[in-house]
């Protein structure tokens, strides 16, 4: 290595990819004039590559944060000064008040004033020199400008003689970075006074750890986290708030310390409001310190809390590095990240330099959370599209499923259920198992489902139907493998017909209360070649009897024998939940994984299916009766419809002293389902001999909760739809809600006066 400024020998001539000594050397004066003469904190020369159609840095002189706010290249149209000063031939940039008319140049999104010099010859074109201060030193002078010319000038003279020698001036695969920095350019509160660079260098540990512990983070509860422990402690901020801008609005998304009441403020508000919050949304980075509000003092949030806090409010940047920060558009920016701090506070140009690449990290990683869960829903979304929608009603025979994905993969999983109405007096019940997580396991469980339910309703016996299933997805080329259960019930004498195929055994409790198995032979999954054809056994249920299908994920935390463990969990149901299926299954559900040491000691590792259906005893000589009405969504007749519909089929049963609270009640069930849920509604009504059920089922899986009288406008107006179950809750005998495969039913009873059952079911469309 050579003396003084001269660069040890890298293979940078040849090609190779480095930078030459004498190139270095040329290089090394040019940026430290520059740093020296025009008070700058980072400078840089961006020379052209080896095809003269980019830019790219190849030195610069400076220190932390500055030096990493520079592009590391760009196309020489692009609108960065270096490209420009290059293609005008003159020094563009902050020059005093002008902003160079007839260039329409992005705000930089830094806190520095930047100016660019051709370096160039008449003949010989080699790239641009770039220096940065910061904005709180002011424009570039004239003679800032004439300086940083006359600097470019003898660069580029110098270049030329290498050039004239037959060395490569070309820029190198990565640059070269020399420590350099003002000593008037000092961020207090960050470093060790008296040691030169040791702020800026203080300022990348937090910037590192942020960046590590979020390309770690999969949820925002980590993302959170992380921007406590690395951005809101180092800058010893008060509140961090992120939100994102969707639909015109601010929606938060994450915040910490004492920001409730600002992520109150902040959630909902307009995005086009005359806040900081919307303007760093539109133009960038907004700071304001604590002092005392003046008249034309703005609070970023609306909130009263915020007028005695220090606030900065950044652009989350979605899918731009956070160094590209500088070309920044608007359609970049997904939100806004919201610092508080308690005064007196200020910010230095580097401190506001680091802000500013804090939340470049975390919108990269906001964004990815949001899309995983975007991502998450379109497949879960899929999988309960692929779900019945609602089970087929039959006179003898009562149903209700449940299902939960599971906790430790991604979600998506191949479990399902079925019921089918076949031929004659026969129902088919259906609970099978695709292996695996993955959309993959999601669409051959819609095939699946799809060939078994057709050879089903066909007719076939149970066997025979898994054995085309399996012989369809054969051809199909499905390389998974699928576990099914399927039970053909008659439910005029109660045989049951039972055949598996690798799945676990289906489980019934007699009306004694006696738990067995509905033994059959295993048989393969569906996916393996067999030389045998499947088998089947048949069982005979009396009236009264529960079956009970259920996937290995339910079984995962039974104990060895599957019919104690049923027993246990039937016998432990309360006294109130009677013969109700819907809490029958709630409760099955709730034991098995949610509240037992086995689920509180690890998360569901597959997804849970589990099918019950009771095989009703016939009232008197006539079975119960049933009745269904679908309605569309948006059908503005909808309502009276269902009005309707309820009227006539309780005349029909000689039940019209009824008809008036029913009619109430389904109008308030309805409605709630058409305009909250917005999907289509079915509507059951079955009546049985000592009462009459009502169930009214959608596609929206939240469960709604009835909600009192509010002082707010705004809040009655966001709890009408619970208003109703009010109204429900008053006039029902009982009421209920369950999830369905797709959304919900609201289900409720109503006591059936003193005399027997009469007239015949009015047919429906």
């Amino acid at each position: 290595m050579t003396s003084g400024n001269t660069f040890e020998t890298h293979p940078g001539g040849d090609g190779s990819g480095g930078i030459g000594a004498r190139l270095g050397d040329a290089l090394h004066r040019a940026v430290s004039e520059t740093v020296s003469r025009s008070g700058a904190v980072a400078a840089a020369v961006y020379l052209l590559d080896a095809d003269r159609t980019r830019l790219a840095v190849s030195m610069i002189a400076g220190s932390p944060p500055s030096i990493f706010s520079l592009l590391p290249g760009a196309d020489l149209n692009s609108p960065y000064e270096p490209a420009r000063a290059l293609a005008s031939d003159t020094a563009v940039g902050d020059l005093g008040t002008r902003r160079d008319a007839g260039h329409a140049q992005p705000q930089l999104s830094y806190p520095y004033f930047a100016i660019a010099t051709p370096v160039a010859t008449g003949h010989r074109r080699f790239g641009a020199l770039m220096a940065l201060r910061p904005d709180t030193h002011g424009p570039y002078s004239a003679a800032d400008r004439a300086a940083l010319e006359k600097t470019g000038r003898e660069l580029a003279a110098a270049l030329t003689a290498l050039a004239d020698r037959g060395e490569s001036v070309v820029a190198p695969c990565t640059p070269t970075i020399i420590r350099a920095r003002p000593a008037s350019v000092r961020t207090a509160g960050w470093g060790l006074p008296g040691v030169p660079g040791s702020d800026g260098t203080s300022m990348m540990y937090p910037l590192r750890r942020l960046a590590d512990l979020l390309n770690q983070a999969t949820t925002m509860q980590e993302v959170m986290a992380a921007a406590r422990s690395c951005v809101m402690t180092p800058l010893r901020a008060r509140a961090i708030v992120l939100a994102v801008a969707q639909d015109g609005r601010f929606w938060v998304v994450g915040h910490s310390g004492n920001s409730s009441e600002l992520a109150r403020g902040l959630h909902g508000s307009t995005a086009n409001a005359s806040s900081l919050a919307a303007d760093a949304l539109q133009a960038g980075p907004q700071f304001r310190p604590a002092e005392l509000p003046g008249p034309g003092d703005r609070s970023g949030t609306g909130s009263p809390l915020a007028q005695d806090l220090a606030e900065a409010h950044l652009p989350l940047i979605g899918n731009r590095h956070v160094l590209d920060l500088p070309l920044l558009r608007g359609s970049d920016v997904l939100g806004v990240c919201c610092l508080f701090f308690d005064g007196p506070r200020g910010f230095p140009a580097e401190e506001r330099a680091l802000m500013t690449m804090m939340a470049g990290l975390l919108g990269a990683a906001v964004q990815r959370v949001e899309l995983s869960a975007q991502q998450q829903q379109v497949a879960e979304h899929l999988q309960r599209q692929l779900l019945p929608a609602v089970l087929p009603l039959s006179p003898r025979l009562t149903a209700t499923a449940r299902y939960r994905p599971a906790e430790t993969t991604s979600r998506v999983g191949g479990d399902w259920y079925d019921v089918i109405r076949a031929p004659g007096d026969r129902v088919v019940l259906v609970v099978g198992d695709v292996e695996g997580h993955s959309l993959n396991s999601t669409a051959l469980m819609g095939q699946a489902r799809t060939a078994l339910a057709s050879y089903a309703a066909e007719g076939h016996p149970p066997a025979v139907v898994i054995d085309r299933t399996g012989g369809l997805l054969a051809k199909l080329g499905a390389d998974l493998l699928v576990t099914c259960c399927v039970v053909s019930l008659n439910t005029s004498d109660g045989t049951a017909e039972v055949a598996l195929a690798g799945h676990p055994q289906p489980l019934v409790r007699q009306p004694d209360g006696r738990l067995s198995a509905l033994h059959a032979p295993a048989n393969l999954p569906l996916g393996v070649a067999a030389d045998q054809a499947f088998q089947s056994r048949e069982h005979t249920l009396g009236p009264g009897s529960v079956l009970m299908l259920y996937s290995d994920g339910l079984h995962d935390y039974a104990p060895a024998d599957p019919v104690l463990w049923a027993q246990t969990l039937f016998d432990s149901a309360s006294p109130e939940t009677g013969e109700d299926l819907e809490q029958l299954a709630d409760h099955v559900v709730a034991e098995v994984i949610g509240t037992t040491a086995a689920a509180a000691s690890r998360q569901r590792r597959d997804d849970a299916v589990l099918l019950l259906a009771r095989f009703e005893p016939a009232v008197g000589k006539e079975a119960p009766r049933t009745a269904a009405l679908h309605v569309q969504r948006r059908d503005l007749q909808g309502v009276r419809t269902a009005r309707a519909f309820v009227t006539e089929q309780l005349r029909a049963w000689d039940l019209a002293t009824l008809a008036d609270t029913l009619q109430l009640l389904v109008s308030e069930l309805v409605t709630n389902a058409l305009v909250h849920a917005g999907s289509d509604v079915d509507v059951r009504l079955r009546a049985f001999a000592d009462h009459v059920r009502l169930e009214v089922r959608d596609s929206e899986s939240d469960p709604p909760m009835p909600s009192p009288l509010a002082l707010a406008e705004e809040d009655n107006a966001e709890a009408e739809h619970g208003r109703g179950l009010l109204i429900v809750e008053a006039l029902a005998g009982g009421w209920n809600t369950f999830p369905n495969g797709r959304g919900k039913t609201v289900s409720l009873e109503m006591t059936v006066p003193d005399h027997p059952l009469a007239g015949v079911p009015v047919p429906q469309e």
